[in-house]
Order: C-alpha cells, then sequence, then structure tokens
C-alpha cells in the first residue's frame, strides 16, 4: 500500500497521473480541520482524485470518523486502499482531550448548548489524576446519543436531532440509555497533561451565563482550529454550531488518552465528570495518533490537495 506524508524536508512526494501506479491505493493522513465533518473532508479530496486520475467511478473513504469539532488524524483511503478501511481503523489510536467540569451539554462536547449545571468547587489536578487509573483496561461504554452509532439501521445521530428540533430535549438521555447498547472498549494508557482551576461561580450563576448562546468557539484549542484557509473557503462548516462556554469559567483538565476501537472520548469526558460527582463535557479534541500515523505525519489538507494538481495549475 502506498503512503503519502511530507519527507524531512518539508517537501511532498509527488503522484503520477495514473492511478494503476497505485495497485494497492492510497492512504493520505490529513489533519482534519476544525468544524469540518469527516464527510466533507473526503468529498473535498475525492472530487480533487477524480479530476486529476480522470476516474469516475474513484472510491474515496476514510478510516475512522472523527467529529466536527475535532482535529487531527483522519486516515484518507483512495482507490483499492478502501478494502483496507476497516483493518486501518481497528488499529488503537491516541487522542488529547480538553474536559471541562461543572456543566453538560446533550452532545457532550460544544455542539450543543450546556443543559445542566453542576458544583465543582472539589474538583482539583489530584482528584482527576486520582481518578483516571478507574478507566483503564476493558470495560463497557454507552456511546452518545449524537454520534454515529447504529441503532437498528438508524444512525444515532438522527434520532438524537429529531428529539432536539422537536423540542424533547428532556427525553435526550433516556433515550440514549434505552436505545444504544453497551460497546466494549480498552483504554490502554492515560495521562494528566494539564489541570487549570478558572473562577468559581455558583450554579445559579452559571445556569444565568449558560443562556447566552455562543457566538463561535472557546480560546483556540492548541494547534489548527482555523477553518477559513484557502483550501477550506467551500467547507460546509458554517452549519456546525459551536457553543461558547468560557464565560461560564470552568475547571479544564487535558487528557492523553491511549484506546483501542470504538471508544467515544465524548463519553469518556461524561463518565469522569459523573465519577468526580460532577458534569463534564469535552472542550476540545486531537487525535494525535491513528495505528502507526502520528499527527506530526499528517498533512494539512490544503498540502492534501496540492498532490493532485497537474504543475500547470
Amino acid at each position: 500500500m502506498s503512503f503519502y506524508v511530507p519527507s524531512g524536508n518539508g517537501i511532498l512526494a509527488g503522484l503520477t497521473g495514473n492511478m494503476e501506479d497505485y495497485p494497492e491505493g492510497i492512504v493520505l493522513p490529513v489533519d482534519k480541520p476544525y468544524r469540518w465533518t469527516s464527510a466533507d473532508v473526503i468529498r473535498k479530496l475525492k472530487f480533487a482524485a477524480i479530476k486529476y486520475f480522470g476516474k469516475k467511478n474513484l472510491k474515496v473513504g476514510h478510516a475512522g470518523t472523527l467529529d466536527p469539532l475535532a482535529t487531527g488524524v483522519l486516515l484518507v483511503c483512495i482507490g483499492p486502499a478502501c478494502r483496507k478501511a476497516q483493518e486501518l481503523q481497528d488499529h488503537d489510536k491516541e487522542y488529547i482531550a480538553r474536559i471541562r467540569f461543572g456543566a453538560t451539554t446533550p452532545s457532550y462536547d460544544l455542539e450543543k448548548e450546556p443543559d445542566r449545571f453542576f458544583p465543582y468547587d472539589h474538583i482539583t489536578a489530584d482528584a482527576v489524576a486520582a481518578a483516571l487509573p478507574s478507566f483503564l483496561g476493558e470495560q463497557e461504554q454507552v456511546a452518545p446519543l449524537f454520534s454515529a452509532k447504529s441503532v437498528d439501521g438508524v444512525r444515532a445521530y438522527e434520532m438524537a436531532r429529531k428529539l432536539y428540533r422537536s423540542g424533547r430535549q428532556g427525553e435526550l438521555d433516556a433515550t440514549a440509555l434505552e436505545s444504544l447498547h453497551r460497546s466494549r472498549i480498552v483504554i490502554s494508557e492515560m495521562e494528566l497533561l494539564d489541570f487549570e482551576a478558572k473562577e468559581a461561580h455558583t450554579v445559579e450563576s452559571m445556569a444565568t451565563l449558560g443562556r447566552v448562546r455562543g457566538r463561535g468557539p472557546s480560546a483556540g484549542w492548541e494547534g489548527s482550529q482555523s477553518d477559513d484557509s484557502s483550501a477550506c473557503a467551500s467547507s460546509a462548516s458554517s452549519r456546525i454550531h459551536v457553543a461558547d462556554t468560557s464565560a461560564l469559567g470552568l475547571p479544564e483538565a487535558t487528557i492523553r488518552i491511549a484506546c483501542g476501537k470504538g471508544t467515544y472520548i465524548r463519553a469518556f469526558a461524561r463518565d469522569l465528570g459523573e465519577a468526580l460527582g460532577s458534569g463534564a463535557h469535552l472542550g476540545g479534541l486531537v487525535r494525535s495518533r491513528s495505528g502507526d500515523f502520528s499527527l506530526e505525519q499528517a498533512l494539512s489538507l490544503e498540502d492534501a490537495l496540492s498532490l493532485f494538481k497537474s504543475p500547470a495549475e
């Protein structure tokens, strides 16, 4: 199988214009842009690849969905490499997660506004570090209702959005517990990288602040959350809502997580909040490794698209 990543001097390896030169297909590790869906990335690269190789029926897919508000390694499979997508998806992954305590959202991340608030004065770096070992090893996890998990042939997020649009948000948690099957997952490593205590608020004052609608992403999540580069200008990302919970002054933990397939980091944030006697949601997420591919090897979307341009373009 052919892999294309930056060389040591930062120059990208070129592609010939003949797909027959790649009998095992091509795998591109791409750093998914913030507020792009994984499907957005595939559509963009598929259009460019079809034009470049002159093959209308060219298959392009990915090996493991990343949520719109996550960035990091998305493995894009082109041509015959699509047959290896499941194998690549089954490999272990590593994430850097920023988890905020004291409030929950229906989506467990910033795609939805906070719906409940909890005390958090008792949550410290030591408390978080002490709780992490209990999440190591094989365990059961209930997937978020806003997820791509299939429930009787229906994507969970389709069911969740229908409830949300109809104003029946209060049914979300009950529906999740009733309709989503528990999955066996494995978390092999966890490390608390940072903990930042913020300004204390009462539950009542947080509820007041939480009624203020978000105007965009909260303070920068290390790395590339920018979605306005030239390659990303035509993205459908503007439809992705981002709640701003920065005004709540919530404490945040940054945690490195190495885990097996099927692990939802948003669900881990929910479970960690509950384990600490509070609530929590995901404030930022980076997939730093997928199998043998690290974030350092991943191409920006703009660089990935440049592989499918002829010298004349």
